[in-house]
């Protein structure tokens, strides 16, 4: 079995824009898809207005299985962001928004998942560093 976590710009831009109707429909075809606590927790950051509100809420309730990070994923994630940021010469407000991009990387490697991002320059750097599956649309 295939699994896959969404990160939150493909909810976002198929909620608000009605992008990546293909791409959804070719990753349920291929994968099961999981729920990330991190991606949760950014769509709910997020939200803004009821109809949003509501619509995460939903998705939540139907979350059945929601991956979250480990102790270790954490650990890892810090090391990430110092060494890439460091490297890329990040302020402190890209590095906080990393570490949600790392810790979903980790959690998809330690699942065998591949996660299905719109943001390819973080997960290009984490794709190769962590040897973790991505997919953009």
């Amino acid at each position: 079995m295939h699994w896959a976590i969404l990160d939150s710009g493909v909810y976002i831009g198929h909620w608000e824009a009605g992008l990546y109707d293909a791409l959804l429909s070719d990753v349920r075809k291929g994968f099961v898809v999981r729920h990330s606590a991190v991606v949760l927790s950014e769509l709910r950051r997020g939200a803004r207005g009821p109809a949003a509100r509501q619509r995460i809420e939903e998705l939540f309730r139907l979350a059945r299985i929601v991956w979250e990070p480990t102790s270790l994923d954490w650990w890892e994630a810090g090391k990430l962001v110092r060494e890439i940021g460091d490297r890329q010469g990040w302020e402190v407000n890209k590095r906080r928004e990393f570490q949600n991009d790392a810790l979903i990387a980790l959690s998809a490697r330690r699942q065998g998942a591949i996660v299905v991002t719109t943001n390819r320059t973080d997960f290009d750097l984490l794709k190769h560093r962590l040897n973790v599956s991505v997919l953009y649309p």
